[in-house]
């Protein structure tokens, strides 16, 4: 018997894992798990700062995210330890005809700290680009986040005409809420040039930290020399920072500044920039 012929439409993916976490050890901080799947990994642990603080670099070594692909990322930071991690550079999510995803889950434990300082990301026009994070503080936990975006690439005279980009994160202590945030914009949105959107400014960039900070010290951020348009809010027990600019670099630049001078006053150490971000 003669079968009908039936053609099936393969489109390669990724699925990628990476599991972290962090424990303290007399004045240093270890990784004390360290597991992935697929193409998603950390380079060698470092003690730039010395041994209280683990600074891991986040490798995605295809170098961009193409439609159908995953990443889950798990971290959890235990009592009194202290885990920094940022990105070799950029994170490109490229044209695709179906989603991408990518899921974080970041715990801190009750005296623990948590940097997550990723370089940008890149939203290509027709990218459909789904991000969701969540982060659950536990006790007098501590945590400086932020992100940077970039819908097209300008340079390249691209403008974020097609696909989507869409972003959840929740923020919580002791299972209590502290921030929640959902974004979607979609390719040619009228919010990419309204006034009460992003004003034509293709890049918007969040820091968010945990703590408050006296009026000295918040008119001083304000004061920072800056090429972006951006500003400040103390809420209860979080400071938020956004920003719009016309290039990531100039977004970057104003978040490496306040991070300058805010880690010292709600995280007690200097700040000192990893070297992977003079690459």
């Amino acid at each position: 018997m003669n079968l009908p012929l039936t053609t099936a439409v393969f489109t390669p993916s990724w699925h990628a894992e990476l599991e972290l976490a962090y424990s303290r050890f007399s004045d240093c901080t270890r990784p004390v798990q360290r597991r992935h799947k697929g193409p998603l990994r950390v380079q060698k642990h470092l003690y730039a700062e010395g041994p209280e603080v683990c600074q891991h670099i986040i490798v995605h070594p295809p170098g961009g995210i193409a439609g159908g692909d995953r990443l889950d990322i798990d971290v959890s930071v235990g009592p009194d330890a202290w885990a920094q991690l940022t990105s070799p550079g950029a994170a490109k999510w490229y044209r695709a005809a179906g989603p991408a995803y990518q899921q974080l889950n970041l715990r801190v434990a009750p005296g623990g700290t948590l940097e997550w300082l990723p370089q940008e990301t890149i939203v290509y026009s027709a990218a459909q680009a789904q991000l969701t994070t969540r982060i659950d503080l536990q006790g007098d936990a501590r945590l400086l986040y932020w992100d940077m975006v970039a819908l097209g690439r300008p340079a390249a005279g691209e403008r974020f005409d097609l696909g989507h980009f869409q972003s959840r994160l929740d923020i919580a202590r002791d299972g209590h809420l502290l921030w929640h945030e959902r974004q979607r914009v979609e390719g040619n949105d009228g919010l990419l040039d309204s006034p009460i959107g992003l004003a034509g400014q293709p890049v918007f960039a969040t820091l968010l930290i945990t703590g408050e900070i006296d009026d000295t010290l918040l008119q001083q951020c304000r004061e920072l020399p800056n090429r972006v348009r951006g500003d400040l809010s103390q809420l209860p027990g979080l400071l938020v920072a956004r920003c719009l600019a016309g290039e990531a670099l100039h977004a970057r630049e104003w978040l490496i500044a306040l991070w300058t001078l805010l880690r010292p006053a709600l995280l007690g150490r200097e700040a000192m920039a990893p070297r992977i971000w003079a690459t």
